[in-house]
């Protein structure tokens, strides 16, 4: 395993953060193909899910090697990395950290060995029985990977050790998932993982590898997207279908809640490890999908346009103007221009190369906060009166920044509209919101966020409209920052990002 020099990665200000996801994953099974390669263009396609760190792992069917580092992926790789990087399965991986500090032990995928072979694994989501799962595993140092203390490790530790010692863990009969011809799990970190699935709880699509055969499973919430799609000679398993997009390969199907797949040389085989009970992520067809990505066959873009629509009908304003913070933002407020009649111009440039830095701004730069990211276009906006469509708010500070910006260069009047219902409770399935306390919906009427962020006028989409336009039934989905139904009950000691933490302190401490 190469392993960096462990930098950390500063946030380039101390402005509202929007919603981050917890990671994007992407696998690729392909003899005769540049995985590492492959893969490269695959996390760049999901960059947006995670731009902390970013790994790869490949494996040339007798040894896996990973290299990861801290920041964003064209910073972590080049051609020559790459090179090294010499195999026919590859599992990749982009972090934002919900679990566990953003730190290089924490970066993905993370890597164990045991007794009958290696594993590498990638994690997007959050698991909520962290503290159980951790354990089972044991250890002097409570079964964490040296300093890491992410879910994702402990998870790569309960496989592991299953495959190292099945009779080890209590996770039920190995042998008794099937794939769909009736055939038995085989020996090994398949055999384990099948075995481990059943006990981990939460918000978790994986992608994972032994020397010879990728996996990828998906919690039976589905939570989080994951896709398999064929490639000519090989397939390729992604957070979203805009990764298959790039790298040339056909959408086949959605990998399905709580089923693992496996896939060699014989193809792919299908697991089922727990009872199906949908309730994908809202949420992703606000905010955190890449618009040109499609979602229990529904294209987010389509999805975020008539967002916009029914916004419009909902929250009609009079003004000259229709704008969108970009970049998620711009769909719906398309939408919601063609649906009020309104014009729809560009107001806002945003900066494309600000993301995670290496280099800690000066106070004065961070006390500018937004326009790091955001420029008016003063000949456009000056005199009007705009509409602003903005995919949610979290605590608000941005769009205070915003608002101000905009009347600043002359806007006669800001009308700020929503395409997400008010955020009023915290996710725990791989989302890192404010905390309750934090988040301006939670403590605050509809005017007084309203009267806060210095606006004319302020409408957000209703719930029954956002979940209209996905065009799913609303009990196929979690909508738990809106409406705090979660589908699973999280107890208080398995809440917090930096949960791990202690212990493995404490273990550090007696060593």
């Amino acid at each position: 395993m190469i392993k960096p020099d462990g930098r950390l990665s500063l946030d380039p200000g101390s402005q509202d953060q929007p919603p981050r996801d917890a990671c994007g994953v992407f696998g690729v099974w392909a003899p005769g193909e540049d995985v590492a390669k492959l893969s490269y263009y695959g996390l760049y396609s999901l960059q947006h899910r995670g731009q902390e760190s970013a790994g790869i792992a490949v494996s040339d069917g007798s040894r896996i090697v990973v290299y990861k580092d801290m920041g964003l992926v064209a910073q972590v790789f080049d051609e020559s990395v790459l090179n090294t990087l010499r195999g026919h399965i590859a599992v990749a991986h982009c972090r934002y950290s919900t679990t566990g500090s953003s730190v290089w032990e924490n970066a993905q995928p993370t890597f164990r060995a045991t007794s009958s072979a290696s594993l590498a694994l990638g994690h997007n989501g959050n698991l909520i029985n962290t503290l159980e799962l951790a354990s089972l595993v044991g250890g002097e140092d409570g079964g964490f990977g040296g300093r890491a203390t992410s879910d994702t490790d402990v998870l790569t530790a309960l496989f592991a050790a299953s495959a190292s010692d099945a009779g080890a863990i209590d996770t039920g009969d190995p042998g008794a998932a099937a794939n769909g011809t009736g055939q038995p799990a085989e020996p090994g970190v398949e055999r384990a993982a099948l075995a481990a699935l059943p006990r981990v709880q939460g918000a978790f699509s994986l992608v994972f590898m032994d020397e010879r055969t990728l996996y990828a499973a998906r919690d039976q919430h589905g939570f989080r997207p994951l896709v398999l799609g064929r490639l000519a000679a090989g397939w390729v398993v992604a957070s979203e279908t805009a990764a298959l997009d790039i790298v040339g390969a056909t959408f086949v199907r959605e990998i399905e809640p709580g089923e693992m797949v496996a896939i060699d040389e014989r193809g792919v085989r299908s697991f089922r490890f727990a009872v199906p009970a949908p309730r994908g992520c809202i949420f992703e067809y606000v905010y955190l999908a890449r618009p040109d990505t499609a979602i229990a066959g529904r294209s987010v873009q389509a999805a975020r346009v008539e967002v916009g629509r029914l916004l419009a009908a909902g929250h009609p304003a009079e003004a000259d103007l229709v704008i969108g913070v970009p970049e998620s933002s711009t769909p719906a407020a398309i939408g919601y221009a063609q649906a009020s009649g309104i014009p729809y111009g560009q107001g806002l440039v945003k900066n494309s190369y600000v993301g995670r830095t290496f280099i800690q701004p000066s106070q004065t730069i961070r006390q500018r906060g937004v326009r790091l990211k955001y420029n008016p276009l003063r000949d456009a906006i000056a005199g009007q009166r705009l509409v602003v469509v903005d995919d949610s708010i979290v605590r608000g500070t941005t769009q205070r920044a915003i608002v101000a910006m905009l009347r600043e260069a002359g806007a006669a009047e800001v009308h700020v509209r929503i395409s997400s219902p008010p955020v009023m409770w915290p996710c725990f399935f791989g989302i890192d919101f404010a905390s309750r306390a934090e988040l301006a919906a939670g403590n605050m009427t509809v005017d007084e966020i309203r009267e806060s962020i210095g606006a004319d006028s302020l409408g957000f989409v209703s719930l029954p409209s956002l979940i209209a336009a996905t065009t799913l039934p609303a009990d196929r989905l979690c909508r738990a920052c809106f409406d705090g139904e979660y589908p699973v009950t999280v107890a208080d000691g398995d809440r917090g990002k930096h949960l791990l933490e202690p212990a493995v302190a404490a273990a550090e401490a007696v060593g």
